[in-house]
């Protein structure tokens, strides 16, 4: 009997080591990029296990691994997209979707567009505020769902509904054009009226999963507003919102075009500027300043059907477009954190890495936009060192490509392999 119990413990033992030894992998490539000194290194052999990056060009490797080669290709990070709606697809120019489609569909159709970013090779984004009026939290549902491993998608940070004043850039009533009373929304919303209000929204949004916060600090270019960039929520909303938020450690996002409404977030406290259509050298300096990150959504006017737009919303895009250009230009000059986000379906889900080129024709080079892609929205979502390397203790966010990112930016237009955090989602090879 002793006996018996001996070599069944001993069979136990054998297929727990089994189990352990099949969850290590060694990935294999040309090369792999080091991000923070912009260099490419070669061979490269990068050992992982359980999910985490365990040695990278180790002397020797694991016995009795997964070997995945990949041959001629070159792996870097696993990029990453800071201003996206998964919820939303731009079919139409009123987005009049919002109000004919159900929450379910608006969730189903989040699936499919996280599945897109996923296999473009995005394995993290932000998902900065639901367009649907659901009080549901669709985007958090997303995430989650991505976190237990029900869907094919990226690690997402979601925020929730959009906080935004009352007739304002997200009180969707008036973004487009409805008559008084067929969609009036409160804080739950994120529609609000008063300092009261704006911490209720937050904390509303805060209870129900979200992991960022979206604020409107102006108004914007797809609203039927007159201004673009007239500041809408107040100095007092904003810093209610931004302390309120922090201390939860919940980073905050601020949609802001105008120069006085950045000015105001910047001093309220915000992590992020979102768009930053219109920044003065004063502006450009208080980002530095505070380490503020610009997510500047530059490449949307170079792939957006602007002549599906009504005459008012077309008329703002054309506007603001070269003003944002330049802003971009002077921030990149000047040394401002910049991350990459593309306000994706504007750039269509999928398409994401498009950004990457269109920040570059500002006056980035390879090595910054590649670090725009990674290191830099790791730190805004206060996920670094543990996203945007490939170093040992990291996640095994990995992608592979045909060319050299260093050389040829948009081979990541391509991407070939994508693995988040150990597994394998896509592999052409």
């Amino acid at each position: 009997m002793r006996k018996w119990v001996l070599t069944l413990g001993m069979i136990c033992i054998t297929a727990i080591f089994n189990v352990t030894q099949a969850q290590v992998t060694v990935l294999q490539a040309r090369g792999y990029l080091d991000v923070q000194r912009g260099e490419m290194i070669s061979p490269a052999a990068i050992v992982i296990e359980n999910g985490i990056i365990t040695a990278v060009n180790p002397d020797r490797r694991p016995a009795g691994a997964e070997v995945i080669d990949l041959g001629d290709k070159y792996l870097m990070p696993g990029m990453m997209d800071m201003h996206t709606h998964l919820d939303l697809d731009f079919e139409t120019g009123d987005f009049g979707v919002v109000v004919t489609e159900s929450g379910s569909k608006a969730a189903i159709r989040s699936v499919k567009n996280a599945e897109k970013t996923l296999m473009a090779g995005f394995t993290t984004i932000r998902n900065v505020g639901q367009v649907h009026p659901s009080l549901d939290l669709i985007n958090v549902a997303v995430a989650e769902a991505s976190e237990e491993g029900w869907i094919n998608a990226p690690r997402i940070i979601a925020a929730g509904h959009m906080i935004s004043i009352l007739g304002g850039h997200g009180d969707l009533s008036m973004a487009e054009g409805l008559a008084e009373g067929i969609l009036e929304l409160g804080p739950e919303y994120g529609v609000v009226g008063s300092v009261d209000d704006a911490v209720k929204a937050t904390r509303f949004q805060i209870k129900h999963g979200a992991k960022t916060i979206k604020i409107h600090a102006t108004a914007g270019v797809l609203s039927l507003e007159d201004a673009v960039g007239a500041q809408q929520l107040s100095d007092e909303e904003m810093t209610a919102i931004i302390e309120e938020a922090h201390r939860h450690e919940i980073p905050v996002a601020a949609h802001a075009h105008g120069t006085d409404g950045i000015k105001a977030a910047i001093r309220a406290g915000v992590n992020s500027i979102d768009h930053g259509s219109i920044l003065d050298d004063e502006a450009i300096q208080m980002m530095i300043d505070h380490e503020v990150v610009l997510v500047p959504t530059s490449g949307l006017m170079d792939t957006m059907n602007k002549d599906m737009l009504p005459p008012k919303k077309k008329a703002k895009a054309e506007y603001v477009d070269p003003l944002a250009k330049e802003s971009l230009r002077k921030a990149i000059s000047a040394g401002v954190l910049v991350a990459l986000g593309t306000d994706s379906p504007l750039i269509p889900h999928g398409n994401n890495a498009y950004e990457l080129t269109a920040m570059m024709n500002q006056g980035m080079s390879n090595s910054e936009a590649l670090r725009a892609a990674t290191i830099i929205p790791a730190k805004l979502i206060n996920m670094e060192g543990e996203v945007g390397e490939i170093k040992e203790g990291m996640l095994a966010d990995i992608i592979a490509v045909d060319a050299n990112p260093l050389e040829d930016i948009r081979t990541l237009e391509n991407v070939k392999f994508v693995m988040k955090q150990g597994r394998v989602y896509k592999n052409m090879e």
